[in-house]
């Protein structure tokens, strides 16, 4: 990565180490927002209203400023949906019979708008991958009327082929093949319903995560774009069956989807049923304080840290709950995820407090991202600070909670200056940078950091690092990977015999490379595609 010019003079600055973050803070953090205290920091549960507390008293402890007057919170409206299970039902009728997926085992719905009571009647057609970008040359519609018919949509997006190695960003997985994607196109295409197939090769994660997603409340911003009037997903094994009882083969739809002239399929089904939801409007929180810079002119220009403090609350204990020592519950604790980031930037603003930068520093916790980014993308519509005099956001979620690294993690960095910053500060420290990998799951879209690049503002998630320091760094990388198994589920428990050397290291990176933008004489500039 070559290092630009314009950013060489913020390098001498690294010299000036910026104050330590350190272990005690962020290790009492970490361990009371993953308490079963605050029920697994649920959007609009109890839980969440004690995280907004907590954090706002421990801003105000630090001796930050508050950011909306006299005020930590920046108010977050939103609207909840739960769908009631119980008199709710939906029935796929065709080829002589009537199949009725169970929910949550088989099939997940809910509505995409704010109606308690909905009524459906529409045929299903097969919609391919869903997909319509012009500049890839891609549309998955071709102009066929889909109003008012329930879609059947394929996650993920068709893989670079030999002759377009670049085709949908190549290897990275593109904004058009995630999830929130299709249910917005769905909504622009004047569908009654769409749904889902998952696959955990191609979802990134397996059907219990969707499952979990949507047993629960549902949120989305009060004052955005309604969605269609049903959403949900089925189980690749449903989906079969479903295409087969309409006439068709799910394998061979698939094959067309691939090509450019496919063409939406209709299927010889039709989807009837009722749809009971539990609707509210909710205020949720984003919360954040500031450290002032230093500097008569570049004070007027800030560096935001984020994480997102919300997580999947408390409900039914899942079946199978496999907790070690512990009883049954039916708290999604989020330790790593993402009470972890929280923990980092309470520890981080600590240090800042002690050693303002030339810029503004803000500390940001934003609610709502495991409901779809709502706290950043209500952010980014309605700054308390201007998006023009924001020179980046660093984003932190799911630290390293293995060991300490050699390497830290910078994915993306390549597409703003931000990239070039970052492999000084990790030169500096004595860190390299962990090589890029293909992000087939769409990370780049799935964290917090996004909602600010859509809005202009160069930003990026930092990343631990692989290569694990210890006696046993095969152990370790299998330690790192068998959180998956934990991931969204009530396991992602706090362990106060974890090694928490690698969050600290994690922070630390962070908070240098934000204080290296904060002391440099320009702002990070994009020089690749959003």
């Amino acid at each position: 990565m070559r290092v630009l010019p314009s950013l060489l003079a913020a390098i001498p600055l690294l010299a000036q180490a910026p104050p330590p973050v350190l272990e005690g803070p962020l290790r009492a953090h970490l361990a009371f927002l993953a308490d079963d205290l605050l029920e697994g920091r649920g959007t609009g549960q109890r839980g969440a209203d004690l995280t907004v507390r907590y954090l706002e008293t421990e801003l105000q402890a630090l001796g930050l400023r508050p950011t909306n007057g006299p005020s930590y919170r920046q108010p977050v409206p939103l609207l909840g949906l739960r769908t009631l299970t119980g008199r709710s039902t939906l029935s796929f009728l065709g080829g002589g019979a009537c199949a009725t997926p169970a929910f949550g085992t088989e099939i997940v719905y809910g509505a995409g708008t704010a109606k308690a009571d909905q009524t459906f009647d529409a045929p299903v057609v097969f919609a391919g991958f869903g997909i319509h970008s012009p500049a890839d040359h891609w549309d998955d519609f071709k102009g066929v009327d889909l109003k008012g018919k329930v879609l059947l949509v394929l996650v993920n997006e068709p893989a670079p082929t030999a002759e377009e190695p670049n085709l949908f960003e190549g290897p990275d997985l593109s904004y058009f093949g995630r999830w929130t994607y299709k249910f917005e196109e769905a909504a622009r295409q004047g569908a009654a319903g769409i749904l889902l197939v998952h696959t955990t090769a191609a979802a990134s994660y397996g059907w219990p995560v969707v499952r979990n997603g949507w047993d629960a409340e549902r949120f989305q911003l009060a004052q955005g774009p309604e969605g269609t009037p049903l959403q949900g997903w089925v189980t690749e094994a449903v989906a079969r069956a479903l295409v087969k009882q309409g006439g068709q083969d799910l394998d061979a739809l698939r094959a067309q989807a691939l090509r450019r002239d496919f063409r939406p399929v209709p299927l010889d089904l039709h989807l009837k049923g009722t749809l009971q939801s539990a609707v509210r409007t909710v205020e949720q929180f984003n919360v954040a304080g500031v450290v002032p810079g230093s500097d008569p002119t570049l004070k007027d220009e800030v560096v935001i840290y984020s994480a997102h403090w919300d997580h999947l609350g408390k409900g039914t204990p899942p079946a199978g709950d496999g907790h070690p020592g512990h009883e049954a519950d039916g708290i999604y604790n989020g330790a790593v995820d993402n009470a972890s980031g929280c923990a980092a930037l309470l520890a981080m603003a600590q240090a800042a407090h002690h050693a303002p930068a030339k810029r503004s520093q803000m500390f940001l916790f934003v609610c709502g991202e495991e409901q779809g980014l709502l706290g950043s993308k209500a952010y980014a519509a309605a700054p308390l600070w201007p998006l023009a005099k924001t020179a980046a956001d660093l984003n932190l979620d799911s630290l390293n909670f293995v060991a300490p690294t050699r390497d830290i993690g910078l994915p993306f960095a390549n597409r703003s200056t931000l990239g070039d910053l970052g492999l000084a500060v990790a030169k500096a420290a004595g860190l390299a940078v962990a090589p890029p990998r293909a992000d087939t799951g769409g990370g780049y879209f799935r964290s917090d950091h996004y909602s600010f690049v859509q809005a202009g503002v160069p930003a990026l998630s930092v990343g631990g690092g692989r290569d694990y320091q210890g006696a046993d760094p095969a152990a370790l990388k299998a330690k790192a990977a068998a959180y998956g198994h934990r991931y969204h589920q009530v396991t992602d428990e706090y362990d106060p015999a974890w090694d928490l050397r690698g969050m600290v290291q994690q922070a630390q990176f962070t908070f240098d490379l934000g204080q290296a933008v904060a002391n440099a004489p320009t702002k990070p500039t994009f020089k690749a595609a959003r």
